[in-house]
């Protein structure tokens, strides 16, 4: 009989994102892999897609059909393991799957984010926390990639399940790595950025989380002590317009620009100076990683997924949420101290290694076999 895996997430662009690599690594040891998620996006390294109207918000009857969808599919194929992704398709997935864990299916999830954490709005807490701990009896195991999630979810869930703590799902590190000063300015001078020139980047999406309107307003606070650098907004998102104009109004073009969604983002992280970053929470942040790969220093918010990433003082710094005194200070402290500013860039690299693909697979690799019938050899 052949052997089945699942992976479940509420759009096909996460599973691209994210998970090629490990469907890849299923595949090549014999599994016949399926994905289960909305949208219609082909991916590689998938024997059958399934389409399910997963929804985002909590409050949706959507659910109840996307339920129906999901259970058809898990009662009539015999999957050896389910491994679900994204909050509410997560949700959904457990439940839909308690039949098949009955007949011996496995079940994991992989837990991105909790949306209850240090600093959540009530509504997250009353909301996702119940529901989290409940589901934690319906699970083989969940794997979080923060420390803060991992603690608490280890020590309130059930003890029916089991928990582990993942270096993130991995950067490839073959793609984002420090180059040369004269390929730096090679690649500026390609893409028409003045060498001379002090460049931040912020590679994020443009919704409310990631707290673009902070940057805009510190910069708007303490223009004078931007000049000379250049800040690149990399991303697309429902806030873009909303965005671009308040630049417009405040005539900040001059040092804000919004380069869009890159395919060449390795190469915009290879010719900038600092990584910065203003999101309210992050599960981990690894756009954060890529660009300490490329020997960036990172100035990021207080924050559960950043403080995972980035030691203060060491390889980048950390601001509280919201203090422009505190972010215009420690990029000040950056750009001005050229021996503390190759510091922080070799430890940045160093730090970074900690999350490359291959650590991140080996140690995912070690869960799977624990409820598969894979040889316990080396992942290599």
């Amino acid at each position: 009989m052949e052997k089945k895996v699942l992976f479940v997430a509420s759009v096909a662009s996460h599973i691209k994102a994210f998970h090629l690599p490990y469907l890849e690594w299923f595949q090549e040891h014999g599994y016949e892999t399926h994905v289960a998620c909305s949208g219609d996006e082909s991916l590689p390294y998938v024997n059958q897609q399934w389409h399910v109207d997963f929804v985002r918000s909590p409050y949706s009857f959507g659910h109840f059909k996307a339920f129906s969808q999901l259970k058809k599919v898990l009662d009539n194929e015999g999957f050896e393991l389910i491994t679900c992704h994204t909050p509410m398709a997560s949700v959904l997935t457990r439940l839909a799957a308690i039949q098949a864990r009955a007949r011996g299916t496995k079940l994991i999830y992989v837990a991105h984010g909790f949306h209850f954490f240090k600093g959540a709005s009530i509504v997250n807490w009353l909301f996702y926390y119940p529901i989290e701990i409940l589901l934690s009896g319906f699970t083989d195991n969940i794997v979080s990639i923060n420390s803060e999630d991992f603690e608490r979810i280890k020590s309130k869930g059930s003890s029916r399940c089991n928990y582990s703590l993942l270096p993130g799902i991995g950067v490839k590190g073959d793609d984002f790595f420090k180059v040369s000063a004269e390929d730096k300015f090679e690649l500026r001078r390609k893409k028409g950025v003045d060498k001379s020139i002090f460049l931040l980047v912020y590679a994020a999406e443009f919704i409310p989380r990631k707290n673009h309107k902070f940057i805009i307003e510190a910069v708007q606070e303490n223009r004078s002590e931007f000049e000379g650098i250049k800040i690149f907004f990399a991303g697309k998102g429902l806030m873009q317009r909303q965005l671009e104009d308040m630049v417009d109004e405040r005539e900040l073009n001059h040092i804000i620009e919004f380069i869009g969604f890159r395919k060449d983002i390795d190469e915009i992280y290879k010719m900038a100076d600092l990584g910065i970053s203003s999101s309210k929470q992050e599960g981990l942040g690894l756009n954060l990683v890529e660009e300490m790969m490329c020997g960036l220093p990172v100035v990021a918010t207080v924050d559960r997924g950043h403080k995972e990433i980035i030691e203060h003082g060491i390889n980048g710094f950390l601001f509280e949420q919201n203090n422009y005194n505190q972010f215009v200070q420690f990029i000040m402290k950056t750009r001005n101290d050229s021996v503390a500013y190759e510091r922080l860039s070799a430890e940045a690299i160093r730090t970074s290694s900690r999350f490359e693909l291959r650590k991140s697979m080996s140690a995912m690799s070690d869960i799977y076999r624990r409820y598969l019938t894979i040889p316990q050899e080396t992942f290599v």
